[in-house]
């Protein structure tokens, strides 16, 4: 754990992962103008990208207005500094003036965090639910204290949702990516003023391509069109709601089926086996093209369990979206930052030889 509090006199590091905070905090500081960053990988090969310090101010100044983040409020730090998420906090701070509280990415980040009031947190969905499967008293409050919690990098379970409803403190689910450098629009998940659609941030343009695929115009994209493959509905010029990826769409018998749709459909039946990681995909076959699969995080289930769980997603689902089989690892591989990767998962699995 390491305070930066003085960026005139920044700390000594003394671990290698704050050798990494601290170096990356010197050349900022020392005024470089661009910056290599890798993207996650989550939806393909981790590739480099080039962010100019005017791209990443932007978005640093855009996150400072939304959330009223204050000169000297105290922001935690708990997320890869080696990628978008995590840097861009480290810019926050410098470009704000904030205090951050440096902590090496860990499933619980507040697990050795005593007497500290932090304003400002951002998490990715599996480290705010083991903080709040911990039921320690502790933890919570010193979520409770903070001006806002935004939590990204990956989809928000409805489980972690439900789980959400006991803070006070405002919860939003971000959505960006590297080229946007972070977040470009928000959505609150808990208390009143909870919505199923994201809000894009001031001076942000949106719009879609003829696939109905998001495209973003900001100041922190360069005020260059980024064109995503992710799937959304219109609301309003600020407003959209996120289906899905398009590369998430298998063909099945000719039958177009949206993954995310599926996994929608299935968690809740999915709640009482206590399974809170898992995922659709099309696998390779001979018929069908592609056939519909469910792989779940678990130790091995008993067959009468798989077919009892089928049943139950028969009473709730179109036909088409049943899955043919359910397969189950005991751990998923994870990108560096923490998401599913689910190819490499698959491999794993070796489904040929099944």
């Amino acid at each position: 754990m390491m305070l930066i509090d003085d960026y005139e006199n920044l700390p000594k590091p003394n671990s290698e992962y704050e050798e990494k905070v601290i170096a990356f905090c010197k050349i900022w500081l020392d005024g470089q103008e661009s910056f290599i960053l890798k993207t996650s990988g989550s939806t393909g090969e981790p590739k480099p990208i080039s962010l100019s310090r005017k791209q990443m101010e932007a978005s640093a100044l855009l996150t400072g207005k939304t959330f009223g983040l204050k000169e000297q409020n105290l922001a935690l730090v708990c997320l890869n500094v080696e990628y978008i998420a995590g840097i861009m906090m480290l810019v926050r701070g410098m470009v704000l003036n904030l205090k951050l509280l440096i902590i090496p990415p860990s499933s619980n980040p507040l697990l050795n965090i005593e007497n500290q009031k932090i304003d400002f947190a951002a998490f990715v969905p599996l480290q705010l639910q083991s903080i709040l499967e911990s039921n320690n008293t502790h933890f919570l409050n010193t979520l409770n204290q903070m001006k806002a919690i935004i939590v990204g990098g990956a989809a928000v379970s409805q489980q972690l949702v439900e789980q959400i409803q006991r803070l006070s403190v405002p919860v939003y689910s971000t959505y960006g990516m590297t080229e946007t450098v972070s977040h470009i629009a928000i959505r609150r998940i808990n208390g009143e003023d909870t919505s199923q659609n994201f809000k894009v941030l001031t001076g942000v343009k949106i719009g879609i391509d003829e696939r109905n695929c998001l495209n973003i115009l900001a100041a922190a994209s360069n005020f260059e069109l980024v064109q995503t493959n992710d799937l959304v509905e219109i609301i309003a010029e600020d407003e959209f709601k996120l289906l899905g990826r398009f590369d998430n769409i298998i063909n099945s018998g000719g039958v177009k089926i949206q993954l995310e749709k599926v996994e929608n459909t299935v968690e809740s039946l999915l709640e009482s086996l206590h399974i809170n990681r898992f995922f659709a995909y099309g696998m390779a076959d001979e018929r069908l093209g592609q056939k519909l699969i469910l792989v779940l995080e678990s130790e091995n289930l008993d067959d009468e369990i798989k077919r009892k769980l089928i049943e139950d997603i028969k009473s709730v689902s179109d036909t088409y979206q049943i899955p043919k089989n359910i397969f189950t690892i005991s751990a998923f591989s994870e990108t560096p930052t923490g998401k599913i990767d689910k190819k490499a998962t698959i491999k794993r699995l070796n489904l040929s030889k099944k």
